[in-house]
């Protein structure tokens, strides 16, 4: 069973910063890419960040690049996402996920695996 677990979320004013964690468990950590996805009201389910299985590829969305920075440590079995420079438009329930064997990288939904439950991140002005 593979389950993740993401946490760092909370309540930040715009301009401040925050660091989600998602642990894994239930599959070989270190074989697979992973993603952040985040879900704002209302809207669809959007890609934010991918790294390949080593930590050595990343890739961001438009929105996000040069203020997010993904990194994960498969000693631990976790992936993280460091926010910076948040932003109001920022707020959404945000998701880590597992990616699939034979792909170096997802940048959709439908190329990940598991999902964790999610954990809301609010930027207020």
């Amino acid at each position: 069973q593979v389950q993740l677990v993401e946490s760092g979320g909370g309540l930040v004013q715009a301009g401040g910063s925050l660091r989600l964690s998602c642990a894994a468990s239930g599959r070989t950590f270190s074989s697979y890419y992973m993603g952040w996805f985040r879900q704002a009201p209302g809207k669809e389910r959007e890609f934010v960040a991918a790294i390949t299985w080593s930590g050595g590829s990343t890739y961001y969305a438009d929105s996000v690049k040069g203020r997010f920075t993904c990194a994960r440590d498969n000693a631990k079995n976790t992936v993280y996402l460091q926010m910076n420079s948040l932003k109001p438009e920022d707020t959404a329930v945000y998701y880590c996920a597992t990616g699939r064997l034979g792909r170096v990288l997802g940048y959709r939904a439908s190329e990940y695996d598991y999902w964790g439950q999610g954990t809301q991140v609010t930027v207020s002005s």
